[in-house]
């Protein structure tokens, strides 16, 4: 059944509307202000909104830019209805992510085929994003290295389980992935997944992004009185319901928790405690039943060390560690996760069949990938788009940054002969950017024969390019 949300000021519209709609199937329900719609939109997902221009207390154009503000997963298509429609009006709108619009009076056969269309479309876009995270979580987890075992193991075990868990792991391993996937398979697995990268909001506003505010408590709502400056003017909703909030029932995906403030983190863990919480400005606490993943790249115990993060907040998120490996460490796993991404990008530029050599994919095996996952995935989609007419990805179509080692300490090497090949291919590959590969121009760089420098790329292996 689809749901559908009537928001119009006339309230003869509105009846008549619940009853038409709640006569062809959908569970229908309204609204006669913008502050009604916003507060149901937040408490219940719908498909469809109607929405009137004409509002009581806002412009229907700015609770149409409010809606689009939300996630992909959780955003209704917007069908926009007005009596004093215009052209202006109408691509306005279209512009602001309307789905359609409509003109009063409502013509019942349109408004039930438009309705019927943008449900469809809803559908069809919450279809295509659980595919995509699926294929994504699929990647994250693709390999046969004795660490992506344990991994898949792991999760298999605890997923089920309502414990928190605290996902340690390098910048591009996946943890946010691996988070998805302890979702996907736990009991809330039906429920919503809230994620919050803790290192991307600035600490004025992270505690109102967690906790949420009322009655226009929104940061900077002091400094923005002092100038004479109102929450509407500029573009403030009143009132926001926070990450807490919104993930009651399901999971609460909390990225990078490292770079958590020591302030806010006593909050958290006051939350975590007693799974309550009051918003900013708000006057009742609300009680929520969330699940807790969090993840970081850094050592959290070094942290407590420094003063840098709480004691008793680690032994909180510390139920489940779980260590998710560089890439480095798991190289076999190299091939299937390229075939994955050629896969996943093929299919979106149209060309599903590429492939890639083993003799591509053995220079590949020899990069140390500071970036992990994240860094081969970008590698692969950029081979793609630099090469659009080939089907067989080889050798010559690598950037040179692939085939480059990152410094290691000299034991790493297992002999002097592989440390010194190690800086020359460094340093030839540096001398061939700065020509913009072209060898005649490096050979003079480096004080060599041409032919001199082409053995040596062969013997390094390094792709000559011209």
């Amino acid at each position: 059944m689809n749901h559908v949300l009537i928001v119009d000021d006339e309230a003869e519209i509105r009846a008549s509307l619940e009853d038409i709609l709640g006569e062809e199937g959908y569970s229908a329900a309204s609204a006669a202000t913008a502050a009604e719609a916003m507060t149901l939109l937040q408490d219940a997902p719908y498909d469809v909104v109607l929405l009137d221009i004409w509002l009581p207390d806002r412009d229907g154009l700015d609770v149409l830019a409010d809606i689009h503000a939300f996630s992909a997963e959780s955003r209704p298509e917007v069908i926009i209805i007005s009596g004093h429609g215009t052209i202006e009006t109408a691509v306005r709108a279209t512009k602001l992510g309307a789905y359609d619009f409509l003109e009063k009076p409502l013509s019942l056969e349109k408004t039930l085929i438009v309705l019927k269309n943008a449900a469809e479309a809803r559908r069809l876009r919450r279809h295509n994003l659980e595919f995509q995270r699926q294929f994504s979580v699929q990647s994250s987890l693709t390999g046969d290295s004795v660490p992506v075992k344990a991994l898949r193991q792991q999760i298999r075990l605890m997923a089920p389980t309502n414990g928190r868990v605290l996902i340690y792991g390098e910048s591009g391993t996946g943890k946010e992935l691996i988070a998805r996937a302890i979702h996907a398979e736990s009991l809330r697995k039906d429920r919503v997944f809230v994620e919050l990268n803790c290192a991307a909001i600035p600490e004025a506003h992270i505690e109102a992004e967690l906790f949420g505010y009322r009655n226009g408590a929104h940061p900077g709502a002091h400094l923005g009185a002092q100038l004479g400056v109102s929450g509407a003017a500029q573009n403030i909703p009143a009132e926001k319901r926070g990450t807490l909030e919104r993930a009651d029932g399901g999971t609460l995906f909390l990225d990078e928790v490292g770079d958590m403030s020591l302030k806010t983190q006593a909050k958290v863990l006051s939350a975590l405690d007693e799974q309550l919480f009051t918003p900013i400005g708000g006057a009742q606490p609300i009680r929520v039943d969330v699940r807790i993943i969090a993840a970081t790249n850094k050592n959290l115990e070094e942290e407590i060390q420094k003063g840098n993060f709480r004691e008793d907040l680690f032994y909180r998120l510390n139920v489940v560690p779980f260590s998710v490996p560089p890439l480095r460490e798991r190289k076999q796993d190299i091939p299937p996760l390229v075939r994955e991404f050629l896969l996943e990008f093929g299919r979106q530029y149209g060309r599903p069949r590429v492939e890639m050599s083993e003799e591509a994919l053995s220079v590949l095996g020899e990069h140390s990938w500071p970036g992990n996952v994240r860094e081969l995935r970008n590698l692969v989609e950029r081979v793609l788009i630099l090469n659009p007419r080939t089907l067989r990805i080889e050798r010559k179509h690598l950037p040179p940054l692939t085939q480059r080692a990152t410094a290691r300490p000299a034991d790493d090497f297992a002999s002097l002969q592989q440390a010194r090949d190690a800086y020359e291919r460094d340093y030839i590959l540096k001398k061939l950017e700065e020509a913009r590969n072209n060898v005649s121009r490096a050979a003079e760089l480096l004080g060599l024969e041409r032919s001199h420098l082409y053995r040596k790329m062969k013997a390094l292996g390094i792709a000559v390019r011209e």
